[in-house]
């Protein structure tokens, strides 16, 4: 069982059947890409990489490192050195119990500390990428990350929209036969943190605002936009919206409509995350009819 050190909170996530793996490979050679293959061949249904607890595909807890500014922060947190972040993650996986987990790590050492932290057993096997992959594999990883600056997270890029916002965020689909009549497919997200030597890039609140403005006038339903409030923070946009209309019929259904054309526009052109888009109908005219203006 963990042992209580003090000053630091312990959740005793310790399971009588959990099993624990480590996959091991210096930084670049491909282990997040190699992990759901590892985990589909073991049967393993948790992965605990760059400070993420994902479970069947989506992220339970924690905090990605390619989020961080630099690198150093971004190995503080893939081995939660952060109190707060290691106790969230921690009583997550006390909470689902997963019977088995793929730990990831540059070394075994690394491995074994995370596991240290997380209060979970030590590894049962240590699984190098050099015994999963060739070596022109792993050479291909490595000049991917140093050409490109890609790091990929093993989960569909849906679930992590949210901590990405705003982040150049690529599926990666990769279909395999199964049998001769069913194919089976595994998603991965390819990511540039920004810590990235190629550099960041930032997009304003006005250039979002112009989109929305744009997509309205696309609109017939839409004879003006009155306001336009974007709202941005590290989890994603809120947009509030204020229109006058045409009197049509059915109202609602063209703001929802509308509601769609924006987030859907926004998301494809920015990469960022929609929290909301609230629209407010303030005043309607005849069909034909300018708004008077000020």
């Amino acid at each position: 069982m963990p042992v209580f050190k003090p000053g630091i909170r312990t959740v005793s996530v310790l399971g009588e059947n959990m099993t624990i793996y480590g996959l091991v490979g210096k930084s670049g050679t491909g282990k997040s890409f190699q992990a759901p293959e590892v985990c589909r061949n073991r049967k393993i249904p948790a992965i605990i990489d760059d400070g993420l607890f994902i479970y069947r595909n989506a992220v339970e807890a924690g905090h990605s490192a390619k989020r961080d500014e630099n690198k150093m922060t971004a190995i503080k947190t893939a081995i939660f050195n952060n109190e707060d972040h290691r106790f969230s993650v921690a009583r997550r996986i006390r909470d689902v119990q997963p019977e088995s987990i793929l730990v990831l790590g540059t070394s075994e050492g690394m491995i074994l500390r995370i596991c240290d932290r997380l209060e979970i057993p030590e590894p049962v096997e240590m699984i190098h990428i050099e015994d999963i992959v060739d070596s022109d594999a792993i050479k291909t990883a490595l000049r991917q990350r140093r050409e490109l600056g890609k790091h990929v997270i093993p989960v569909p890029a849906v679930a992590i929209k949210e901590q990405f916002s705003g982040y150049l965020l690529m599926p990666l689909r990769i279909f395999r036969r199964k049998n001769a009549n069913k194919t089976e497919h595994i998603e991965k997200s390819v990511v540039r943190p920004t810590y990235s030597y190629l550099g960041t890039f930032e997009i304003s609140n006005k250039a979002v605002r112009e989109i929305v403005e744009i997509t309205c006038s696309k609109y017939e339903f839409v004879s003006e936009v009155s306001k336009c409030s974007i709202i941005s923070d590290e989890d994603g946009v809120t947009i509030l919206l204020g229109i006058i209309c045409h009197r049509v019929e059915n109202i609602p259904a063209h703001v929802i409509e509308l509601q769609k054309r924006i987030h859907r526009a926004v998301e494809d052109m920015t990469a960022f995350n929609i929290k909301s888009t609230d629209i407010v109908v303030r005043g309607m005219l005849p069909r034909g009819r300018a708004p008077r203006r000020k």
